[in-house]
């Protein structure tokens, strides 16, 4: 592991023991050990199964997605592969930048898949997870609403939700409207800097080629994904199955400590609390936590420490399972998240 890598890691270890510091010192360390204590063992349990339930789904989104992509691998080893992108998601400060090239490598270690293909792969599937989590956030909000007042602190947070949404989906829409034109300049910046630091071995003109090449093999990809209609249906239908077995996880986490989570809050706290996934912790450790505990308080009337044990059981599930299973699945396949 390089200096940088090794520093962020650092920062990013000292963000999440300082945001978990605060959080145990605001909600009251001894009560939520206390809550975790009397925590039932078979729903401690299902929420661990539930939550294999959604690894599996999404597993199977990228298997679908694949496909459409001419590249065949078992459900298995899609279940293993997906599980490594989310360890790599876990343990990388803005960890999505880190899953996706690792799943990536996966892909092309279990199959015949071109690097850029594996990546036109895994970047869909986190794209269409993108579908239902907004109509799960627009649902859950407008049922909350006709049953309770929407304080000032959700419609920030829902607001914020759907500006950052819409910023990426504008993002994207742009990168897919101008991809000639960034598959035509893009080669030649890129090759440009890659040959100051002297990392391959190829004369300019041949790594801007070889980069050329693959940007345009993973915008043929990407394409071939979408005008699939019928699959594109499967997988956001996958998708949604992914989010409802996680609201599933957190409402046995609940019922675990004693207590009965509304299901519609669930369906729009859990898209809106991974947003904090995008701080510079790993895999938004200690954000995630904490953005949940903001938003069940007052939504739920719960009180902070029972919600901040029914979290970690979750989050053990959601976070820790997958970082296990995906690290052991990542180390098997020869593939190393941090280098």
């Amino acid at each position: 592991m390089d200096e940088r890598n090794k520093r962020a890691l650092l920062v990013g270890a000292f963000g999440t023991v300082a945001v978990f510091a605060v959080l145990f010192f605001a909600v009251g360390a001894r009560d939520v050990v206390d809550a975790l204590r009397s925590a039932a063992p078979s729903l401690v349990a299902a929420t661990f199964v539930l939550a294999l339930c959604w690894l599996a789904a999404w597993g199977l989104m990228l298997r679908s997605v694949l496909a459409a992509l001419d590249v065949d691998i078992s459900a298995r080893k899609a279940f293993f592969v997906y599980a490594g992108a989310v360890f790599a998601n876990n343990v990388t400060p803005f960890g999505q930048a880190g899953g996706e090239p690792v799943a990536a490598l996966l892909i092309s270690k279990v199959s015949d898949a071109r690097y850029e293909t594996g990546l036109a792969g895994i970047a869909s599937v986190d794209v269409l997870n993108v579908v239902p989590s907004i109509s799960l956030i627009l649902a859950g909000v407008g049922y909350y609403a006709t049953t309770a007042a929407v304080g000032d602190r959700l419609e920030t947070a829902v607001g914020s939700a759907v500006a950052l949404i819409a910023a990426i989906v504008l993002g994207m829409a742009l990168a897919w409207r101008y991809r000639n034109a960034i598959a035509e300049r893009l080669p030649a910046v890129l090759a440009s800097r890659i040959g100051r630091f002297g990392f391959v071995q190829f004369d300019p003109e041949t790594l801007e080629a070889n980069i050329a090449g693959r940007l345009e093999r993973f915008f043929e990809n990407i394409e071939r994904v979408a005008t699939d209609r019928y699959r594109l249906a499967m997988v956001v239908g996958l998708s949604l199955t992914g989010w409802l077995f996680q609201v599933a996880a957190l409402t046995a986490a609940f019922a675990a400590i004693g207590y009965s989570a509304p299901p519609y809050v669930l369906l729009f706290v859990i898209p809106l609390a991974n947003l904090a996934g995008a701080a510079p912790l790993p895999g938004g450790l200690g954000g995630i936590e904490a953005a949940f505990v903001t938003l069940l308080v007052p939504t739920t009337g719960f009180p902070a420490s029972a919600i901040t044990a029914a979290v970690i059981i979750f989050r053990g599930a959601i976070y820790w399972m997958p970082v296990l299973i995906g690290g052991i699945s990542a180390s098997a396949f020869g593939v190393r998240a941090i280098e």
